[in-house]
């Protein structure tokens, strides 16, 4: 073991009342504040996004959507087929029907105006069916894409999740979804109605009259030009969105996930100026697309009508000229306008794309985001235990070093055995590298150098599951979720009975308790099991921990919220729960050691002190100060 020695550490400040105080930080949570206030990680700085990976998110999720995408396209083309037709039969009328009518021949205009109103009954029709169909389509999607980013984000490394907040992958599942529901339910349409409508119209303008129709349709060539421009600046305003709206919803969450430190250091003030400057900043991209459209729109539409003025006047001339029918004139007008009114939409569609397209851009980043700790490709089982066994697993840790990725070395690269069924207990100063010690064992990370071995298997070739199910964490957070105490117990083997979850309730002393709740075992902790206390949570936690079974059971400061006697009676509980387990034990008071075998000291990174508890306190090196320091502040 390296940097094992016997009292060669400096001594340290012991406080009153609890010994050590073990509050480690690793730099990667150093950038995330305690309080949410102004001064944050700059929110500008987001999940990279590998090239194409958009694109390929969209293919990934309309393959199997591609015969009913298909069916519903065909449905649009019939249906604008369909709608595009009366103003010829318009022209028609006027030309055919209107000069027959006056020689009391009827049967044409009925034959115009039937085939009209069939037109218009097969083009409503088909719209319908396409509108059900689309919106299928859509929903499937729609569904698709939540559920992959919420398996996504918890396949996600602890590292990915100390760095960016819960408020970031909340916003890509709601309103970067929402911007892409949005496009998919309107913008899609829309785009395939306005293309086929000026594939049609272009068409029938040229079979009407060619002279008149290539004028009509070089007005295309200004109105794509001004699109084209208003697109690119329209693409930068809605990153710009996206950012923003992101940092609202971060604020936001932040701020209600830590109320109670907000309100006992009153930070409402401070929170609500930052959370106004990100609210302004979402306000003013939205702003900023509103006026880039009105703007668009306007010289767009300037530009149709004079150009509809221009066709109308040569037209007119024509007609006077005997060159051109009234009644094509007539349908020339009607497509015009048909062909330019949809200039709001286009617009409109343009506003929805840009907007679908940076949120599908923030989406497919944190989709194609790789785990820092993957899954291994062949994993390796663990050596078989005998059926029933409660026996613990050796861990070696062999020449284990660490850093994060911020290049800063946490763990020199050092050596240890733990051998199995033994209790060893880290003490050390904040930031000597315990927690980052005990994430190694849980693989929470995987080290920079060396491996990590349990039972003589590479962390790295375990299966996560089988990994979870050896070792098992218990952490001052004492996360609860909202549900029933025995829900919240059998989280540690979803299969266990009634029986066995009140069993290992009793085991680590949390029946008593648990009985005295309102309805029991089946009350509801409520939101993060607010219903109960922090040390209630905790021992819910050590009998989840307990009913789990590990072969490893690792001790994060484990006892930290539990008053003495809760303390003392955990740890004699703990005593049966440990007993031929391997366990590591990071110790928030030094009155936890008393119940490891062994001690480990931990300084900057690296061991500094190796014994059992009573030799280190017959010693005279850190450890043996720390001790005494701490029994004077009890008497």
């Amino acid at each position: 073991m390296s940097g094992s020695s016997n009292g060669t550490g400096s001594s340290t400040g012991a406080g009153t009342g609890t010994g050590l105080k073990d509050r480690e930080q690793d730099p990667a949570e150093a950038e995330e504040p305690q309080l949410p206030v102004a001064a944050t990680t700059p929110e500008g700085e987001d999940i990279p996004v590998p090239p194409g990976a958009p694109r390929a998110l969209l293919r990934s999720l309309m393959g199997p959507h591609r015969r009913r995408i298909v069916l519903a396209i065909l449905m649009i083309v019939l249906q604008q087929a369909a709608l595009q037709v009366g103003p010829l039969l318009v022209s028609i009328a006027i030309d055919r029907g209107i000069p027959a009518l006056r020689d009391h021949d009827a049967g044409p205009l009925i034959a115009i105006t039937a085939g009209y109103l069939g037109c218009a009954a097969v083009a409503t029709l088909l719209q319908r069916a396409f509108i059900r169909l689309s919106g299928l389509i859509n929903q499937d999607i729609l569904l698709e894409v939540r559920q992959r980013i919420f398996r996504h984000a918890q396949l996600l490394s602890l590292d990915f999740h100390e760095r960016y907040t819960s408020g970031r992958i909340i916003s890509r599942a709601t309103s970067d979804v929402d911007a892409v529901r949005e496009l998919l339910n309107e913008g899609l349409q829309e785009l395939l109605s306005v293309a086929l409508q000026i594939l049609y119209i272009s068409g029938l303008l040229l079979v009407l009259d060619w002279r008149l129709g290539l004028v009509s349709i070089a007005s295309a060539v200004p109105v794509f030009l001004l699109q084209r421009a208003y697109r690119l600046r329209s693409k930068e305003i809605y990153r710009r969105s996206r950012t923003a709206v992101a940092t609202v919803i971060v604020r936001f969450t932040e701020t209600m996930n830590g109320i109670r430190p907000v309100q006992a250091f009153r930070r409402e003030e401070a929170n609500e100026a930052a959370f106004g400057i990100a609210n302004a900043e979402y306000s003013k991209s939205n702003a900023d697309s509103m006026q880039s459209m009105a703007r668009f729109v306007f010289s767009a539409r300037a530009t149709a009508n004079v150009w509809i003025v221009g066709v109308v006047l040569w037209g007119a001339y024509l007609v006077s000229e005997r060159e051109l029918q009234l009644g094509v004139l007539a349908a020339f007008v009607l497509y015009l306008r048909r062909l330019f009114d949809p200039i709001d939409q286009l617009a409109m569609f343009v506003n929805s794309y840009q907007s679908a397209a940076a949120a599908l851009e923030k989406i497919a980043g944190l989709l194609a985001h790789e785990p820092s700790v993957p899954e291994p490709v062949r994993p390796v089982p663990l050596p078989a235990q005998p059926e029933g066994s409660h026996a613990g697993r050796e861990i070696v840790f062999e020449e284990v070093g660490f850093s994060y990725r911020t290049g800063k070395q946490v763990l020199p690269p050092f050596s240890l055995r733990l051998p199995s069924g033994q209790s060893v207990a880290v003490v050390g100063a904040t930031g000597a590298g315990k927690s980052t010690l005990a994430k190694l064992l849980a693989r929470f990370y995987d080290p920079t150098g060396g491996r990590v071995l349990l039972d003589g298997v590479d962390l790295r070739e375990l299966a996560t599951a089988e990994l979870r199910r050896g070792v098992v964490m218990v952490t001052q957070e004492s996360f609860l979720f909202s549900g029933t105490v025995a829900d919240n117990i059998a989280v540690g083997r979803p299969g266990a009975t009634r029986e066995e979850v009140e069993d290992a309730a009793k085991a680590i002393g949390a029946d008593a308790f648990i009985r005295a709740l309102p309805e029991g075992y089946d009350t509801d902790v409520r939101k993060r099991g607010g219903r109960i206390s922090a040390g209630q949570r905790q021992l819910v936690a050590f009998a989840r921990a307990l009913l789990a079974d590990p072969s490893v059971l690792i001790l994060d400061e484990a006892t930290s919220s539990l008053d003495v006697p809760g303390e003392r009676a955990v740890q004699e509980a703990m005593r049966t729960v440990l007993a031929g387990r391997t366990a590591v034990i990071i110790a928030h008071r030094l009155s936890t050691v008393e119940i490891a075998d062994r001690v480990l000291v931990m300084e900057q990174g690296r061991i500094v002190e190796d014994g059992t508890p009573a030799d280190l306190i017959a010693g005279t090196g850190r450890f043996s100060r720390l001790h005494e320091a701490w029994r004077d502040s009890l008497v």
